[in-house]
């Protein structure tokens, strides 16, 4: 990969649309732009009505252009867009004329990798990029949106600094008297590194909240045979998405789907039924639903007579074909009637409720994902280590709190290797 090369992708969604967006990042288009574009005298950021015509004079297209001047562009370099019509042709053709130009397409992610190179964003700006392009609910646009513009860049640079301080002061006790410093200056680093760990501790705690939004709120219906889950899932989803028979163990593997419950996105799975079977197929699918319950964020719990039952924190205790049945003692159970939709609103307000008790107010919580997991969890280490095992060494006290601080520049890209830069960016889709 050449940084000094003119690279250009479409930025938009490929396929047949009105309008489509090709972008070209590279140093001094603005030749090119008045090349192009037909007018001698351009302004940045203005749109130009032109003929695109390829070296022949041939017709390409009618286009808007916009020229962006660095450094005031997503990647800090020049930035050329053609805004034309979206069709595969029409785009193919474009790329055709841009590669006779001295230019070549873009990989995955090397416009945010130019902007990174270029100061316009750090690797957590670029985090939240990836997932607010995968955005599906309003909430997860909110939660990634506050990402990209900075929010969680300013959580670790806060955190990055103090820890820098730390590791100053600690080598000053080594160096100077105790007169030429702040008053109770040891008992005070000892506090702040404490309180770092524990605010650390607590993002990763929070770990679980960051990928239910960006990834899905996990929703398990589980329960014996013949309860009634396939029926209810279906209800829930509105379709039918699970063959529901009166023959046990029909669902034989977990069946899923994604909807939309206020905003946030969540993951629904109909599960094989829990009984003892000697059938290895049916027995696999079985163990698949251990499985998803254990992972799950919520579960609800299905059962089709009135079982007096122990409702788990994460669980909903629902009792199904509620038309078969005459009284209705239990109290922590919600009945509901699949085939009916009885009961089924009283169910959704249920499950709204522990969503809304687990996700909101998250406003506060960092996007975390595989890679900046690993990096918070190394910097709580080596706090822990700094704080609760410290015996009055200052020299081993500031090496930790510096490789703390050393996890949360490589988090931001203040500190990176090129295999960390490379995980990163490829995340992201051509033109990004």
């Amino acid at each position: 990969m050449n940084n000094n090369d003119t690279i250009f992708a479409l930025s938009s969604g490929f396929g047949k649309s009105g309008v489509a967006v090709i972008r070209i990042s590279g140093d001094n288009l603005q030749n090119f732009f008045q090349q192009i574009s037909g007018h001698k005298n351009t302004e940045p950021r203005h749109a130009y009505f032109c003929n695109l015509r390829d070296d022949a004079g041939d017709l390409i297209d009618q286009c808007i252009v916009i020229y962006f001047a660095a450094p005031a562009s997503f990647t800090g370099e020049d930035i050329i867009e053609i805004h034309t019509h979206g069709a595969p042709a029409v785009i193919n053709k474009i790329f055709e004329f841009l590669s006779t130009q001295n230019m070549r397409m873009a990989e995955p992610g090397e416009f945010s990798r130019r902007a990174f190179l270029n100061g316009k964003m750090d690797l957590s700006d670029i985090d939240g990029l990836a997932a607010l392009l995968d955005a599906q609910t309003d909430k997860q646009r909110q939660f990634a949106l506050k990402s990209m513009l900075g929010g969680d860049s300013e959580k670790y640079n806060d955190w990055r600094n103090q820890m820098i301080e730390i590791a100053a002061y600690s080598a000053a006790i080594l160096d100077y008297d105790a007169d030429n410093l702040p008053q109770n200056i040891s008992e005070k680093i000892l506090s702040k590194a404490k309180e770092l760990f524990q605010e650390i501790n607590n993002s990763l705690s929070h770990y679980n909240i960051s990928r239910a939004i960006t990834h899905g709120f996990n929703i398990v219906l589980c329960g014996e045979t013949n309860v009634g889950k396939s029926s209810l899932f279906n209800r829930l989803v509105g379709s039918n998405r699970a063959i529901v028979s009166n023959t046990p163990g029909t669902t034989r593997d977990v069946i899923s789907t994604q909807i939309d419950i206020d905003g946030y996105l969540v993951n629904l799975c109909d599960t094989a039924g829990l009984r003892e079977t000697n059938d290895e197929i049916e027995q696999i699918g079985i163990d698949r639903t251990r499985t998803e319950t254990e992972n799950a964020d919520l579960v609800l719990h299905i059962y089709a007579d009135d079982t007096n039952t122990q409702t788990k924190t994460n669980e909903i205790t629902v009792i199904n074909k509620s038309d078969l049945i005459k009284t209705r003692n239990n109290k922590n159970a919600i009945y509901t009637c699949a085939e009916s939709g009885d009961g089924i609103d009283t169910l959704l307000s249920a499950i709204r409720k522990k969503m809304h008790n687990i996700l909101d107010n998250a406003e506060n919580t960092l996007v975390i994902n595989a890679r900046t997991y690993k990096l918070l969890t190394d910097a709580k280490y080596e706090l822990e280590h700094a704080t609760q095992k410290f015996d009055g060494n200052y020299d081993i006290f500031a090496e930790h709190i510096r490789a703390a601080a050393d996890s949360i520049g490589k988090i931001l890209g203040t500190i990176t290797a090129a295999d960390v830069m490379d995980a990163t960016f490829s995340q992201l889709c051509l033109g990004k």
